[in-house]
């Protein structure tokens, strides 16, 4: 079995094609900019005006990009479905000054607009790119992690974000019950996206979906020297968002999620201890600018600290007991093994 799996981050999309025949350390690994980050610099390169299609994607710095375009003279056009990459409210985009293209509109228009295609994937690119190694380059399965808030058109995003997650977090639940197969709910515009790349692809297998935090989380607990524990907390500290789960008995027990740059080492620590002993509470994270918080049951002790992420530097200035997650052997993997998996956990569900 042939498995592509690709973690979506902020910074980097992290890549590994497993197949079972072989030991895990001897997959196909690839760390690369996110998709955002090279379309970006496409877009600061091109001296004409710039029509986009495609799919929704991870916005990282194309509204900057896109803006400070416009800024120089230039007109920008989206077409309505990739528009939402920038905010789902469309409304919201055209008040950038951005063009909003519709389905049935005159799209002659714009033929001496430079295009630009939006998405979160591109196997073409990355087939090409293996082929050039005489590798012998096939999918039968695929899994994709993003970061995705959801959109309802009456709460924000933070807000709605944590509802859904309170929802899933009833009970106890293993991290790789957070992953999708063919049951994406529409509000996760940027999964779906992401869902209808891989069936244009025509991959026979339905991809396997995921929030990045919740690949992380997933990986982090597969991790050698986790498998070692029972009642742990493991934490993503990335470039934009930090999330903490507190695990016992292989289950999340509760969680917090937080922006990054709001954390000091002090307000990490203090809400760590509070994840452990089940007194955080979802009013003062989200009151501190963060996401929020949802807690089923403390965990009886907290053994250690599981960190992964680019920012893990506010970590280390703690009390806690921590230890960096490597599981596969490399920290840069840790959200594809958690998609890896939840792909075994489903096949044997």
């Amino acid at each position: 079995m042939k498995i592509l799996a690709i973690d979506i981050g902020t910074g980097t999309q992290d890549i590994l094609y497993y197949n079972n025949k072989k030991e895990l350390e001897n997959s196909i690994k690839l760390v690369l900019p996110s998709p955002h980050i090279y379309i970006s610099q496409k877009i600061d390169k091109i001296v004409n005006d710039i029509y986009f299609e495609g799919e929704i994607m991870g916005g990282g710095k194309l509204k900057n990009s896109i803006v400070n375009h416009m800024k120089k003279g230039y007109k920008v056009a989206m077409e309505e479905n990739c528009a939402k990459t920038i905010r789902d409210d469309l409304k919201e985009v055209e008040s950038y000054g951005i063009k909003i293209v519709y389905e049935n509109d005159d799209k002659q228009q714009y033929n001496s607009y430079s295009k630009i295609n939006l998405g979160d994937l591109d196997l073409d690119k990355l087939k090409r790119m293996l082929l050039n190694y005489d590798l012998d380059f096939e999918i039968e399965k695929i899994a994709i992690a993003v970061q995705d808030h959801g959109y309802n058109e009456n709460m924000g995003d933070r807000d709605f974000r944590f509802e859904k997650i309170r929802e899933k977090l009833k009970n106890p639940l293993k991290p790789e019950e957070f992953s999708y197969l063919e049951n994406i709910p529409e509000y996760y515009s940027r999964m779906k996206a992401a869902e209808r790349l891989v069936k244009e692809e025509k991959i026979k297998s339905p991809p396997l979906i995921m929030d990045t935090k919740f690949a992380s989380i997933c990986g982090m607990c597969n991790d050698a020297e986790n498998l070692k524990l029972n009642s742990y907390i493991v934490v993503d500290i990335g470039n934009g968002h930090t999330t903490a789960a507190s695990i016992e008995n292989g289950k999340i027990q509760g969680i917090f999620e937080h922006h990054t740059s709001s954390l000091t080492s002090e307000s990490l620590e203090k809400y760590i201890k509070k994840l452990v002993n089940g007194t955080i509470t979802n009013k003062e994270v989200y009151e501190d600018y963060g996401h929020g918080a949802h807690v089923i049951n403390p965990i009886s002790k907290l053994e250690k600290v599981i960190v992964t992420g680019p920012k893990r530097e506010l970590i280390e200035k703690t009390t806690l007991d921590w230890y960096q997650a490597s599981p596969g052997g490399d920290v840069m993997m840790t959200g594809t093994i958690g998609l890896l998996e939840s792909f075994k956990y489903h096949m044997i569900k």
